[in-house]
C-alpha cells in the first residue's frame, strides 16, 4: 500500500515527538521537514532520517505529493502557516494553542470549511485510554449530574530566572503563556469529558520573574539548564508564570483550576477531579494508567488501564493489553491514527480535535485574559 506523505514544519521538541509517532502508524511517510533556517532543518532532518529539508516551508506546500503538514512552530507562525497550507490544498494538523487571537482562529475555521480539508488541533491529552474511560462513564450516567470540576496543570521547567524558552515572550507566544500553553489543555479536557461548555470565568494571573536571563543562543523546550552567566542577557517578561481560574460549566456546574510553570518538583502534573451526584473520578497524567473512582456509600477504587475492562469506545484508544503502560507518546499516536484515517478517506468519522475546538479554546483564553485585566467575571 502506498504511504501518505506528510511534512513536519518545526524542528524543536514537538518536531521530535510528532516525527516519532507519525512513523509508528506505518502508513505515513515523513517526506520533508522545514525549519527556521536551511541549517536547522538539515540538522533536524538528519536526526530523524529525512533527507529533504528546507528553511522555506512554502517550497514544500508547492509539492503535490505532500498531502498533509504538521505545524509545530512558535504560536505566532501558526496562523500564516495553517492558512498557506490550507490554501495549497494540504490537510493540516496544528499544535495548540491554535493561534495568537480568536479572530485568526475564526478565519482558519472558515477556510477549512470552504476547502473541506482535514484539520486537527493537537489536544492529545484527551486520548489516554483511562481518560476516554472517564468520558464514556460520564456519557453513560455513571457519575450522575456533573456538579464540580477542579484540578491543576503544574510544571517546574521555568522555575529559575535563568530558565528560558521562546514561550516567555508575547511576540512569539501570545499574551498568555502558562495559561495558553497548559491551561488550554485543562480547559479543553474538562469540556471534552463533561460535555459541558465553560460559560463564565474569573481569573488571576501572576508573573513572578519580571526579568529573566535570556541565553544568547537558541534553546530547545525543556532544555538549557547548563549555561554559564556570560551566556545570558537580561530580558523583561510580559507573560504569566501562574494562573488561577474559577469557572462555570453549563448552567449549574462549578469549577476551579490552577496552572503553573514554576512549581518545584512537578515535572508535568496535569490533574483533574470531576464530581457528580452519584460518584467522582480523579486522574493524574504523571500516573496515566490509573483512574480513581470515588463513592459516597461504598468503598472507593482504583482501576489500572486494561482495554478488556473498559467501555468498548474507550478500549479503542488502547493498543496494548492490560499491564502494558500507554503514555504521552501513545496519546499523540492515537490522534495521528484518526487524523490520517480522515486524510486517507474523506468519509471517515472525525474522531480528533478540530480547528473548531481550537477556536473555542482561543475564545476562552481571551475571556481569561479579559477577566484577569478587569478583575471581574467574564461571561460568554
Amino acid at each position: 500500500m502506498e504511504k501518505l506523505k506528510t511534512a513536519i514544519l518545526g524542528t524543536g521538541f514537538m518536531g521530535k515527538v510528532h516525527a516519532e509517532n507519525v512513523r509508528r502508524l506505518g502508513t505515513v511517510e515523513i517526506a520533508a521537514v522545514a525549519g527556521s533556517s536551511d541549517e536547522k532543518a538539515r540538522v533536524f532532518g538528519q536526526t530523524i532520517g529525512v533527507d529533504r529539508s528546507t528553511g522555506d516551508y512554502h517550497t514544500l506546500l508547492k509539492d503535490p505529493e505532500i498531502q498533509a503538514v504538521h505545524v509545530l512552530t512558535p504560536n505566532a507562525l501558526h496562523y500564516p502557516m495553517c492558512k498557506a497550507a490550507l490554501e495549497a490544498g494540504k490537510h493540516v494538523l496544528c499544535e495548540k494553542p491554535f493561534t495568537m487571537t480568536a479572530a485568526e482562529a475564526r478565519e482558519l475555521v472558515g477556510i477549512a470549511k470552504r476547502t473541506g480539508l482535514a484539520n486537527c488541533i493537537e489536544h492529545n491529552l484527551r486520548y489516554y485510554p483511562v481518560v476516554q474511560q472517564i468520558r464514556r462513564m460520564i456519557e453513560a450516567g455513571d457519575l450522575g449530574e456533573i456538579l464540580i470540576a477542579q484540578g491543576t496543570y503544574s510544571q517546574d521547567w521555568l522555575l529559575y530566572d535563568t530558565d528560558w524558552n521562546w514561550r516567555l515572550e508575547s511576540k512569539s507566544n501570545g499574551p498568555l503563556r502558562a495559561m495558553g500553553d497548559i491551561g488550554s489543555h485543562w480547559l479543553d479536557m474538562i469540556q471534552h469529558l463533561t460535555g459541558l461548555p465553560v460559560t463564565a470565568v474569573c481569573a488571576d494571573l501572576a508573573t513572578f520573574h519580571k526579568t529573566r536571563k535570556r541565553p544568547k543562543g537558541s534553546i530547545e523546550t525543556f532544555a538549557g539548564k547548563t549555561l554559564q552567566p556570560e551566556d545570558y542577557q537580561s530580558t523583561a517578561i510580559d507573560t504569566d508564570d501562574f494562573g488561577a481560574v474559577l469557572l462555570h460549566l453549563g448552567d449549574r456546574a462549578r469549577g476551579a483550576f490552577t496552572v503553573s510553570q514554576m512549581s518545584a518538583g512537578r515535572k508535568n502534573m496535569f490533574t483533574f477531579d470531576i464530581y457528580g451526584t452519584k460518584s467522582g473520578v480523579s486522574w493524574n497524567q504523571e500516573r496515566p494508567d490509573e483512574l480513581w473512582i470515588g463513592h459516597r456509600n461504598s468503598p472507593n477504587g482504583v482501576i489500572v488501564k486494561d482495554p478488556s475492562l473498559l467501555y468498548p469506545a474507550a478500549a479503542s484508544y488502547a493498543d496494548l493489553p492490560g499491564g502494558h503502560s500507554e503514555g504521552y507518546d501513545d496519546s499523540h499516536k492515537q490522534v495521528f491514527k484518526r487524523f490520517y484515517a480522515k486524510v486517507a478517506d474523506a468519509s471517515a468519522p472525525v474522531e480528533y480535535p478540530t480547528f473548531e475546538d481550537g477556536l473555542r479554546g482561543m475564545v476562552l483564553l481571551e475571556k481569561v485574559l479579559e477577566s484577569a485585566k478587569k478583575h471581574q467575571w467574564a461571561t460568554f
